[in-house]
């Protein structure tokens, strides 16, 4: 059995490969599931800083458990990581990372003061998003002086209070996956990561970038995104051959395409077609703000 190291919580697990991917079993990430990592990105992800992976892989490591605890897959490429790191449904307040420890209590209990496990301590801070262990032990206090839980050494309940507080939130809809494709330009691509991207996660996308360009194909991971999409959002800036070419293969399977250009790259639109009529934008703020109307 091959075994690697997540580069996440850094625990090493069997992995399986799958076309593309490799699916990480049973690391501290999804210790009763798997999630799936773009093979190809691993080595990208392993060069970030060190600076930097310690800001945002317990963030990453947190998101993933999130999800696959609620039996939602989660595949990550390197693209990814921004988008995870500036999407709205990260917490970043106390109360809201105690929220998500009281939604997990929810989830694998049945009724108020049914006891949950959780042990050790040390392996599930990500539960709560916090970066390190001090922070997940100020939360459980907290909640427990706020009388929303009831802790009995690695045994936690919660509350009737707390357990009326997590089903409050436990309706909470289903992001649909959105494919963005953008021209392979820096400046760009950093200004929809950060402003635009969370504007269309806050319409009930979860989007994720084209990572394909210079390949002069689209691989199986690319083909297998755009099946599952729900919506492809592409930007017809710079003209990338790349752009046209994958938004055509979505349009052919039946996917909805919103296209979109910069204002200063209209006069250069070659294509006309009355299918292709883009959303015009100026700043990067203007076309969020756009977006968000056309997409609620």
């Amino acid at each position: 059995m091959v075994k690697k190291t997540c580069l996440f919580c850094d625990e090493i697990v069997p992995i399986e490969p799958k076309g593309d991917l490799d699916k990480y079993v049973g690391c501290q990430c999804s210790p009763n599931g798997f999630y799936s990592l773009l093979r190809e990105s691993y080595d990208s992800i392993f060069s970030i800083s060190y600076q930097r992976k310690r800001k945002i892989f317990p963030i990453i490591s947190a998101y993933i458990r999130e999800l696959t605890d609620s039996d939602e897959p989660v595949e990550i490429a390197f693209e990814d990581i921004d988008t995870i790191e500036n999407s709205p449904r990260i917490p970043v307040a106390i109360e809201e990372k105690g929220m998500r420890l009281l939604q997990y209590l929810y989830r694998h209990s049945e009724e108020p003061e049914q006891s949950v496990l959780i042990h050790p301590l040390a392996a599930n801070y990500n539960l709560t998003y916090s970066p390190n262990l001090q922070e997940f032990v100020y939360i459980i206090e907290k909640l427990r002086e706020e009388q929303s839980i009831i802790r009995d050494g690695m045994s936690f309940k919660l509350t009737e209070k707390g357990r009326s507080e997590a089903a409050a939130r436990a309706g909470g809809r289903k992001l649909k996956a959105c494919f963005v494709l953008l021209s392979d330009d820096e400046e760009i691509r950093s200004d929809w990561t950060e402003k635009v991207l969370p504007k269309i996660e806050q319409c009930g996308y979860f989007p994720r970038l084209f990572n394909s360009y210079g390949k002069g194909n689209i691989d199986n991971h690319t083909i297998e995104l755009l099946s599952e999409s729900k919506l492809i959002i592409a930007d017809l800036t710079n003209h990338a051959n790349e752009v046209y070419f994958a938004a055509g293969y979505g349009l052919g399977m039946g996917i909805p395409v919103t296209w979109t250009i910069k204002r200063s790259h209209l006069d250069k639109l070659t294509v006309k077609s009355h299918q292709l009529r883009p959303l015009i934008w100026d700043t990067a703020e203007e076309l969020a703000d756009i977006l968000q109307l056309r997409l609620s």
